[in-house]
Parts: structure tokens; C-alpha cells; sequence
């Protein structure tokens, strides 16, 4: 990802969960995609899909079952 696309789809984060500690950060070796941080916890990977054409971001998030079994 550029860093013109990681400023706009974190604005767009932002603005989306009115939350500006999103943060994405880009991935060593990668340039597909971008971890995504709220202050310092990491939250999940948003990666770049190029097909024919069109240009999608796809958010991957886990939640284990640990933290489940906190609340």
C-alpha cells in the first residue's frame, strides 16, 4: 500500500468508529498491506486487493477465545 492509500483508509477508520487512535502501520516486508493498531494493542492486518481493476481493503481481525472468556 502507498502511504497516500494508508492516510486515506485510516481517515476513513477514523472517521468510520470516530476513534483517531487508529493508527495503520505498514508491515515489514509487505507492501500488500498494513497492521492495524488502536494506541498501542493490535487490533488485525488490513490488506490491498487488486482485481480487475477494482481496489478493495479487506480487514482481518481474530478474537480468541481467552479474551472471550474475560467479559
Amino acid at each position: 500500500m502507498t502511504p497516500k492509500e494508508i492516510a486515506q483508509v485510516q481517515a476513513y477508520l477514523r472517521n468510520r468508529f470516530s476513534n483517531n487512535r487508529i493508527a495503520l502501520v505498514p508491515r515489514t516486508n509487505k507492501d500488500d498491506s498494513v497492521e492495524v493498531m488502536l494506541d498501542d494493542e493490535f487490533l488485525g492486518v488490513i490488506f490491498r486487493d487488486d482485481e480487475d481493476g477494482e481496489v478493495c481493503y479487506q480487514f482481518n481481525m481474530t478474537v480468541l477465545d481467552i479474551d472471550l472468556a474475560s467479559l
